[in-house]
This record gives structure tokens, sequence and C-alpha cells, in this order.
């Protein structure tokens, strides 16, 4: 991994901050509260991510991983600075598929009736609901489970059509909140291996929450690790680990994942003490 100090604005500033999927963050900083209660949770932050990258911001709990995400999805305002989004301020709903910790799944709908509920609000036409249906499905893995109710479904598949609806809509940007926090390792790894390939092959911009320095290197292509809150950049990694068509097992056993692991998980203890 290549890294370089995020102190000022990073290298990749440079990358068309107003084209499709970009996303600037220019001095923002985010508080609670008011007067004496005034709780600062992250900032100054200055960052630039540009089309196609996948972000992971990693660090320990409180240190506004999850308060940044929902800045750059417009769900919250900056209280400093600005955010923009492939030029534009953030819109709640419009700008990016999100994907939260918990599913968020409607439960009286079929794995179908929640895919069809997220077209129907991407503004995709209702006779194109079956082509999409099916490639969102295919995509995730997930063929042949259209009647199945929610219920009806393993915690891991849940997951997976949560992605789905949140790809339904052309969006160039993919937030995504800890999402695999609550599942089993095992169905954890394999939706690491999913998300790592449907975000290759769609090009999305992705931005992803964890606190885990195992997965911040699987899935990045480059790692922002965040201070003690309030959380400000500590350090700004860029992976040289190959995407594509790659072995995921040979991938987690080679030297250079251990070795960025564990450049990673130090710099997490370092700045969370």
């Amino acid at each position: 991994m290549s890294s370089s100090e995020a102190t000022g604005r990073p290298a990749s500033a440079s990358a068309g901050t107003e084209r499709p999927g970009s996303v600037q963050l220019d001095q923002v900083t985010h508080q609670y509260g008011r007067g004496r209660e005034t709780v600062t949770a992250v900032g100054p932050i200055d960052l630039s991510v540009p089309p196609g990258e996948f972000l992971v911001l990693v660090g320990a709990s409180g240190c506004g991983k999850s308060t940044l995400l929902r800045l750059i999805a417009g769900f919250e305002q900056p209280t400093h600075g600005s955010v923009r989004v492939s030029g534009s301020a953030p819109r709640p709903g419009h700008t990016a598929g999100v994907v939260f910790q918990q599913p968020r799944l409607f439960p009286w709908r079929t794995v179908q009736g929640n895919i069809d509920l997220a077209l129907r609000y991407a503004g995709v036409d209702r006779d194109q609901w079956p082509r999409h249906r099916a490639e969102l499905l295919a995509r995730v893995g997930l063929e042949g489970t259209e009647r199945r109710r929610v219920w009806e479904i393993s915690g891991g598949q849940q997951q997976r059509v949560a992605i789905a609806r949140a790809l339904a809509a052309e969006n160039p940007l993919f937030l995504l909140d800890e999402p695999f926090a609550a599942l089993d390792a095992l169905t954890r790894e394999r939706l690491q291996e999913d998300l790592r390939r449907v975000t290759d092959q769609t090009g999305r911009t992705t931005v992803f929450v964890t606190h885990s320095a195992d997965e911040a290197v699987f899935l990045a292509s480059r790692i922002v690790v965040l201070t003690k809150g309030p959380g400000t950049v500590a350090l700004d990694l860029r992976s040289t680990l190959p995407r594509g068509d790659v072995d995921p097992e040979e991938l987690r056993n080679s030297s250079e994942f251990a070795e960025a692991r564990a450049r990673i998980a130090h710099a997490v203890k370092a700045v969370a003490a």
C-alpha cells in the first residue's frame, strides 16, 4: 500500500470533483448540541473521492465514521464547511444508494416486493421491473428467491436484498454503514466477496464504514483511518492489492494483505488512545 499524510487536501482532489460519483468535503465539521452541551463529532476534514473509488472509513467507536457517511448521504448538514457529491449538495434518497447495519426491509413484502418498491422509487418503468429485478438479484446471488418472505430467508440473504435494493437506483454513489457487523464470520466473508465483485462490475463510487482492519483491507482501493472523536483524518492509504478476477482466499492469505492489515490495525490503535 502506498500512503499519504492526509493533512490538507489529499492528492486525489484534482480528480474531477464535479464528475458523477465524485465526493468533495471541504473543511467539514459537524457538531451536536448547543452552548456548553456542544459536542464536535467530526472534523475538520478535507477529503476528495474520485469516481469509481472504493473508500473505506475505519476507526474506533465514536470517531465519527457514521456521522461522516450521513453527511455524504445528505441525511445531516455540516455545521461548518461543505459537502458536495457529483458537484452538488447531497439530497437524501437521491444522491446515493445506502445500506445500513440492519437490512431495514419491509417484512410484509416478498423479496420481489422489496426490490420492486425500490425500482418504483427509482423511476424505472413498470414493464422494465422484471428484467431489472432479475439482474439485481443475480448480482447478489439470490436468483430464485423472488417469492420468499423476509422472515423465510437468513440474515445474510436479507442483507443481500438490502444491497440489491440500494443498487436499484442508478446513483453513481453507494454508501454502506457497517452492513456486515451483525453477521457470522463465514457469511460476512462471503458478502465481502460479493460486494467487492459487484462494485468492481458496476464501477460505482463506494464509501464503506467499518471497525475491522481485515474488512477494510479486503474491500478497499483506499482506506482512511479516523482519529478518536472528533474524527479527523489520521492516515490516508491507497491499496496496491489486486482487484478484478482474484481468488479471495489467495488474497487474504498473501503477505501483502497481512502487512496492510497490520498497518491499519496499528494506525487505528495508535489514534484511538
